[in-house]
């Protein structure tokens, strides 16, 4: 994955193949994802919505997701390496051979692991920020959101 510079996420696409409890769950790891690999990313969900950036990871929406990713892959690939997350045939099939195409629940599982293992090195399960007073945890927000 450290070879990839620009992640394409299809955003309904991830949130029915994962266990997230809404949009902003799977915003917020997405975010924390492309911080982490120091790369940037985009989110797109069908229909309408307010469009932010969060640090690197732009949240984007349109009538039809499939469309964008594959003309936002079409515009990039040539120029970064680009990885498509999506179970989506058609936008694996016409985002290009440049492409490195991941399926939403294989991307899924390649990140459980990873976090499985930061929470055991936490200790058993407890998370940090939940030991954190609120002025850090609001400073640490405000890094990750790239402010």
């Amino acid at each position: 994955m450290s070879e990839t510079t620009l992640y394409l996420f299809d955003g309904y696409n991830l949130l029915n193949a994962g266990d997230f409890r809404d949009r902003g769950e799977l915003v917020d790891l997405l975010a924390s994802f492309v911080a982490g690999q120091g790369v940037r990313g985009v989110v797109v969900f069908d229909g309408v919505g307010e469009e932010r950036d969060v640090g690197p990871l732009s949240v984007r929406f349109a009538g039809h997701a499939d469309d964008l990713l594959e003309r936002l892959a079409a515009e990039n690939r040539l120029t970064e390496r680009v990885t498509v997350v999506s179970s989506d045939d058609a936008v694996r099939r016409v985002s290009g051979q440049e492409v490195r195409k991941l399926t939403s629940k294989g991307f899924l599982a390649d990140l459980a692991p990873a976090e499985h293992r930061e929470r055991e090195q936490r200790g058993g399960g407890s998370r940090l920020g939940d030991r954190l007073d609120d002025d850090t945890r609001a400073k640490l927000e405000r890094l990750r959101r790239g402010r």
